[in-house]
């Protein structure tokens, strides 16, 4: 059927059809800024506007837009023209981070302000919550509106403050209606401005005189994603192209008895089916890991046993994706269902369901007992540890399975190329792993498979997986065609990758004075199904719950255990939130159990500069007793200072402030987090860079770092631009392209910024000492001691200069012709912490259990924040995914192993509306081995927010709670077992 519309004031008349959903149309017309992002229009990433109010596309159908209005974000500025002032606000304001979003985003701020060209906060908060966003915290994006709304009222804007001491913008909100409580939020309401981040300056750094380190740089992907460009690996397209579609188990553990695909094979348009009939059976783990890939190797592409509700069955290619979904409901499975087991602990006891008897998996421990790794660490006798305190604490905790919930799901696109070269467009966080994860599975070699990293609308550690691009490939190599495979959002849920629950026990020995004399931490830890990252994330649970505080002695003893789950893995955070909910509730239980305020005992126990961190020469993936990390930069102490006067922590001791006036049942509490992370894996994680310089003074930067929407590309380019004098524009950076750019292990353990922008620093400062040879000779100089590089000029000390421009002419043209390049690697010995101070305020609802965040404060040392827009960006969005791990998000299953929690309208993000009040404050030390002083931001705001939590729940209510999330069934549960029982009040589960 034809479908007339205006489309982007063009009309248009399209053929579609009966069942054809808008959002498909419109890709298929080239209007690649609407996105997937779900089927139910819950995340809003497809949104459009329709006659001129804004509506979801993945679930109306195109004909509906018959005769209608329809505008997208390539309307705003066609190629070549300015941006239009929505979407320059989101550029200016740091608004953009993953940018899959984004043009949702911009499309809802035009349907707001051409309505209301002065919206409150609270509208533009509303008015943004119809998408969801994984990355930001909103905190930008509102401001971004805000900030437009103004422009579009004439007003003149001055530069955005992040913290580095710009005159605020106070005239930006002038005449605007006053918030219902006049009190600004997150940092973008009235009297705040458009402060977006508190910087506290050291001030040896800032008398360093840096031009572009240090400085809130717009990112050099920001136009791309404003305006919609095809960026991501979805938007791509290619003739021929075919479907993937995946089929999955419905049974927790079972055997294929049957599988026969032969009426699957024979429906047209069906192209290949493949499983474990005709797929060879290699064994791998999916992991994106540095070489050789941690065991166990327990997994196939495909086999004839499945081990969780949503593992593979069988894979189909077709020319669209309704014949692929078609196919696979034309594929007969028989199944044997066995026995299955979803407790850790139980699997672990003698008699239980055994997940993996296969012979030949490779490298299992201990199979009959699901045992896929038994983790130890112990520094000194803890017996005397014991011996030595006055008081001894044993606490159990318990944390949960959650999910990364990038709004682009899994997606990744394979073709041969004209060389018979099979081409990987993906969106993965490891690049270079997959390829080499790749070759055997297919049969190739490395050097016939290229990886392309895209844009990555969201990673989180969920894309540190090979984990759908062998599917394609084998689709691929049995078609001759190119396949997309993308996962819809129930697939992304169930079929992807997670966070490990964990109960961890903890026996702590305290001196009457405080003093810690022994921590012994016992942790059993659920795999799921496979082992991927199984062994080392809770290697990093060990080493962040016994690290942040000095101890005589310390114990960790882990099982990591199978079970038939979905499979969790890599998650921003890598472990450490789960060791921070238990060590610091913990912290804050010993505190009160012997009258101690609690940061002052915290104060008097944690690691300061100089002390050494035992527990990293046995824990970790490069872990060695000769090489035992030591703090060589903390601003600890600041965070904590700064954060308390944020929170206004003094309120926790005044009894009026406690209680809502008015409302007796709510009740008002503070609480706090000390938050220890790492950054890169010492001796293991390696970046390389490659640094050329053109003939007209800029210079082409090569990287295999992968930026998630962190802004890596950005930080990167300004560290180059940072040693060559120039200005950001001047740095063109090709990244994630096994191909053409150098090798990097990739984006995980917060090394980016650390490993790759050391290697970058040290490309370019071979580059300079090349400029400076060139330029000596131009000079006439004997030697080129004493020049310097600024303002795109090399310049003597008696103020002679010579332009960049110049300078690569002479060297490639005029005399000893010659390429100004240079490569260089950098693998660190070094893992040096960031610390935060997390603290939150709740008010919590004595009759209904109902938390309500009211603000949270996150202070963080992250040695030099090479772009302070960028660094307090993953503070504002990591604190949210972490107020959702403490409050609200949770993988639900039935007693069968299946999962309920399959659509956003079930598994609960935070939107736009529902956020607390955010702010984030950046702590400078000067990290002595990080480029210009930086160390990593990343991980650590996931880390302390579920303990900041539940002590600010306990300073409300009185009552323990040491199972997250905090929901409101399991809060009011604890109060009223705590009115039940009253001297166990502290005591609840």
């Amino acid at each position: 059927m034809d479908i007339h519309l205006w489309v982007n004031g063009e009309r248009q008349t399209w053929s579609v059809g009966p069942r054809e959903r808008l959002l498909d149309v419109l890709r298929r017309e080239g209007l690649y800024s609407v996105k997937h992002g779900c089927e139910t229009g819950e995340c809003g990433a497809c949104s459009v506007l329709l006659d001129g109010r804004p509506v979801v596309t993945c679930t109306q159908l195109a004909a509906q837009a018959d005769g209608h209005r329809l505008e997208t974000v390539e309307s705003l500025s066609r190629p070549g023209q300015p941006l239009h002032l929505i979407q320059q606000a989101f550029v200016d304001t740091g608004a953009i981070q993953c940018g899959y979003c984004t043009p949702a985003m911009v499309m809802a701020a035009l349907s707001l302000l051409r309505r209301n060209p002065n919206p409150t906060e609270a509208e533009a908060r509303e008015t943004l919550s119809g998408v969801l966003c994984r990355c930001t915290g909103y905190v930008k994006p509102v401001l971004a509106v805000l900030r437009a709304a103004a422009a579009l009222r004439g007003q003149t804007l001055p530069p955005v403050d992040f913290g580095q001491g710009h005159s605020p913008p106070a005239g930006l909100f002038e005449g605007r209606p006053a918030e219902p409580d006049d009190v600004p939020r997150s940092g973008s309401g009235a009297g705040s401005s458009a402060l977006l981040a508190k910087v506290i300056p050291d001030t040896l750094i800032r008398a360093a005189g840096r031009k572009t380190v240090g400085q809130a740089e717009k990112k050099k992907d920001a136009l791309k994603l404003v305006k919609g460009t095809p960026s991501f690996t979805a938007d791509m397209e290619h003739r021929g192209l075919l479907h993937g579609k995946l089929l999955t188990s419905p049974h927790a553990h079972a055997r294929l008895k049957r599988l026969d695909t032969r009426r699957a094979e024979a429906l047209p348009g069906v192209h290949a089916v493949i499983s474990h009939l005709n797929v060879p059976r290699v064994h791998y783990a999916s992991g994106g890991q540095s070489y050789p890939n941690p065991k166990p190797w327990d997994q196939v592409s495909f086999d004839h046993t499945v081990r969780y509700v949503g593992d593979r069955v069988a894979a189909v290619a077709a020319e669209t994706l309704e014949i692929a979904e078609q196919a696979l409901r034309l594929i007969e499975v028989e199944y044997e269902v066995l026995p299955a087991v979803f407790d850790p602990e139980a699997a672990l006891q003698v008699g239980a369901p055994i997940v993996h008897a296969e012979a030949d998996a490779i490298g299992i421990p201990d199979a009959q007992r699901n045992l896929v790794a038994h983790i130890g660490a112990l520094l000194g006798d803890m017996a005397e540890g014991f011996a030595a305190a006055d008081h001894i604490f044993e606490r159990e905790y318990r944390v949960h399975q959650v999910q990364q919930a990038p709004i682009e799901p899994h997606v990744v696109m394979t073709w041969w190329d004209n060389d018979e070269r099979l081409n990987v467009l993906t969106s993965t966080q490891v690049p270079f792993h997959v390829r080499r994860m790749l070759a055997p599975l297919v049969g190739l070699p490395a050097k016939r498979i290229r990886v392309i990293k895209p844009r990555i609308g969201g990673g989180f550690g969920v894309k540190q997986e090979m984990l759908i691009e062998d599917i394609a490939a084998h689709l691929t190599l049995a078609t001759g065609r190119p396949v997309l495979l993308e996962f819809t959002r129930a697939e992304e849920f169930r079929s992807s990758r997670s966070r490990h629950p964990q109960v961890i026990r903890y026996k702590a020995g305290v001196k009457n004075d405080g003093t810690l004399t022994a921590l012994d931490m016992r942790v059993v830890a659920n795999t799921g199904a496979y082992g991927t990252h199984g062994l080392t994330v809770q290697n990093c649970t060990g080493l962040r719950g016994l690290s942040t505080y000095n101890c005589l002695t310390r114990r960790f003893d882990c099982d990591v255990a199978y079970t038939n789950l979905p499979v969790p893995g890599a998650y921003r955070g890598y472990g450490a939130p789960q060791a921070h909910f238990a060590l610091e509730s913990l912290m804050d239980e010993i505190a009160e159990a012997l009258n101690l305020d609690n940061l002052e005992f915290r104060r008097k126990n944690w690691v300061k500069v100089g002390d050494p961190l035992p527990v990293g020469g046995q824990l970790g993936e490069s872990a060695s007793e000769s090489n035992i990390p030591t703090v060589l930069s903390s601003g600890l102490e600041q965070c904590v200072e700064q954060g308390m006067a944020a929170i206004g922590w003094s309120r926790k001791f005044d009894p009026a402030w406690r209680t809502v006036p008015g409302r007796p049942h709510r009740k008002r509490g503070l609480g706090v987090a000390i938050c220890m992370h790492g950054t890169a894996i010492p001796g293991l994680d390696m970046g390389a860079a490659s640094l050329k310089l053109n003939d007209d003074g800029s210079f082409n930067l090569l990287v295999g770092a992968t930026d998630l929407g962190t802004g890596s590309d950005t930080v990167l380019s300004q560290i180059a631009a940072e040693v060559l004098g120039v200005a950001l524009d001047d740095i063109n950076i090709y990244s994630s392209d096994t191909d053409l750019t150098p090798f990097d292990t990739g984006a995980y353990a917060s090394s980016t910024t650390y490993i790759s922008g050391t290697a970058v620093k040290k490309a370019a400062e071979q580059v300079r000492d090349q400029i400076f040879a060139v330029a000596a000779e131009i000079f006439k100089l004997p030697s080129p001691a004493g020049l310097r590089l600024g303002g795109r000029q090399v310049w003597t000390a008696d103020g002679q200069a010579v332009s960049l421009e110049r300078v690569g002419l002479h060297a490639t043209h005029t005399h000893n012709q010659h390429q100004i390049m240079a490569s260089a690697s950098y693998v660190s010995p070094e893992c040096p912490p960031p610390f935060a101070a997390q603290f939150a305020e709740v008010e919590v609802d004595t009759e209904t259990g109902v938390v309500e965040v009211k603000q949270v404060v996150m202070a963080v040392d992250c040695g030099v924040a090479v772009n302070p827009a960028t660094a307090s960006g993953q503070v504002e969005g990591g604190m949210i995914q972490a107020l959702g791990y403490g409050l609200c998000e949770e993988m639900a299953y039935d007693e069968h192993g299946r999962l309920l929690t399959t659509r956003f309208g079930d598994y609960r993000i935070f939107a736009a509306d529902e956020m607390p009040e955010v702010q984030v404050i950046l702590v400078e030390t000067e990290e002595p081995s990080g480029p210009f002083g930086a160390k990593a931001v990343a991980e650590i705001p996931l880390d302390g927010a579920a303990a900041a939590l539940a002590n600010a729940v306990k300073d409300a209510t009185g009552v323990r709670i040491r199972q997250i999330p905090l929901t409101p069934e399991r809060v009011w549960r604890a109060l009223r077992a705590a009115e039940a029982h009253p001297a166990a009040a502290g005591e609840s589960a």
